[in-house]
């Protein structure tokens, strides 16, 4: 899925939220977690070092899959990490 395209909804969301693309590239190569939200679309979801200190964030990309190339529909960062993974 590191194939992805990034609409442009979804560029503006990171961009507002502070998100590069390099780090949903991140969390699309990582893939530590995939949630299904829907059929067609998936949340890909990885914690990765953000900032200078860095702080572990959850960031939370959502994919449609039901196209080709899938497309990063948008994208955000959590620190409640325990919320959203089901693995520990």
């Amino acid at each position: 899925m590191v194939h992805a395209v990034v609409a442009s909804h979804a560029a503006e969301q990171m961009r507002k939220r502070g998100i590069s693309e390099q780090q949903v590239r991140e969390v699309l190569a990582l893939q530590e977690e995939i949630v299904e939200v829907r059929p067609g679309r998936v949340v890909v979801q990885a914690v990765i070092p953000v900032g200078d200190p860095s702080t572990n964030y959850l960031v939370r990309v959502f994919v449609d899959i039901d196209r080709t190339p899938p497309q990063v529909v948008t994208a955000y960062r959590t620190s409640r990490i325990a919320k959203y993974r089901s693995i520990s």
